[in-house]
């Protein structure tokens, strides 16, 4: 057996209440898990729903599940049921959520246009968007200048920021413009629970989508709007995310809202510390489930991965309750030795 060896200056922590936010005990506890179903969910997308999970069972709050289906084409209504079945399969269960409903239904992205559409409104009323007219050959050339780079890509460096009327006026006459939102000047800070304190600045970032060309809502506006919406005091996901919590944190303040708590859970990858690919299609949770595999199993490879176990031994979910503690995860991409996957097979 295996052991262990809008100038805004947001500062915030995720173990203990920030500045500008009340004590949890005057703010019930409300996290969230928020799958896309655009695929299957893999082992880290199981390791962060635990990590979610747990963190609000332990806090004795509301869990809510929510499905970010924004992206309609590639969302597909039997990727979403899998994903809860296999959610289900896991243990992990949620008191709001598409399936049950709750106060703040709908727990559908797509159904959720109208609140987008309010938050589009008060942002556009205070002068933080502009439309940008940037074709896609013209994004691309941004790839190879010195600008920051990110989980979206190279920042935008505002070529549609400073446009004139006369200028708008003409390029609206050949291309239907996309929303970008000016992030401010000034340092975004928060304390993550897991990676520490972060500090960025808007160059780095760059001025971000908030609704496309086609009228697809972007992932900070929506995210932003439904956390918001739903009360969720903690947001525990990937660190794949992690830089785009700054541009939240600028929408929250744009919007007068009040964000949650941060903590992003390391990744998980190969012996050899490369991040797993989706494509792997091996190590989703239906194929495990077909390959026999007990959820036992599995919860307890991901609590030994996260140094809530010290031995790979097989546990529930519901076991785990009052033994997660985030703050023992380990920096950087967890790697999942082959002996490891050969335990999890049996």
């Amino acid at each position: 057996m295996l052991e262990r060896s809008h100038q805004i200056q947001a500062v915030q922590t995720a173990g203990q209440p920030a500045p500008d936010q009340p004590a949890s005990s005057d703010r019930a506890r409300r996290g969230r898990f928020a799958p896309t179903p655009s695929g299957q969910l893999h082992l880290g997308n199981a390791f962060a729903a635990l990590a979610a999970w747990l963190q609000i069972r332990q806090a004795g709050g509301t869990f809510v599940l929510r499905v970010e289906d924004i992206d309609k084409p590639r969302s597909k209504a039997a990727y979403r049921e899998q994903q809860l079945d296999d959610l289900r399969w896991l243990g992990i269960d949620w008191d709001e959520g598409p399936d049950i409903g709750g106060p703040h239904a709908p727990y559908l992205q797509s159904l959720r246009d109208e609140r987008y559409e309010e938050a589009l409104a008060r942002l556009e009323a205070a002068d933080l968007l502009y439309p940008c007219y940037c074709s896609r050959a013209e994004l691309a050339s941004i790839a190879s200048a010195p600008h920051g780079l990110s989980s979206e890509g190279p920042a935008y460096p505002g070529l549609c920021r400073h446009l004139t009327a006369t200028e708008r006026a003409v390029r609206a006459e050949t291309k239907i413009p996309a929303l970008r939102f000016r992030m401010p000047e000034t340092p975004t800070s928060f304390i993550d629970a897991i990676a520490g304190r972060q500090d960025y600045t808007g160059e780095t970032l760059g001025d971000f989508v908030v609704k496309r060309a086609d009228g697809m809502y972007s992932y900070q506006l929506a995210v932003t709007v439904d956390d918001a919406a739903m009360g969720i005091t903690d947001v525990v996901r990937g660190a794949d995310l992690l830089d785009s919590t700054p541009r939240q944190l600028a929408l929250y303040a744009a919007l007068g809202l009040q964000p949650p708590r941060y903590a992003h859970v390391p990744l998980l990858g190969d012996g050899e510390g490369e991040r797993f690919s989706k494509r792997d299609k091996s190590l989703t949770l239906q194929a495990l489930r077909q390959r026999g595999v007990p959820a036992e199993r599995l919860i307890g490879l991901l609590a030994f991965l996260a140094g809530w176990q010290d031995r790979p031994e097989p546990a529930t979910a519901a076991a785990l309750i009052g033994q997660q503690e985030l703050g023992r995860l380990p920096q950087g991409i967890i790697p999942v030795a082959d002996e490891l996957l050969v335990w999890l097979n049996g």
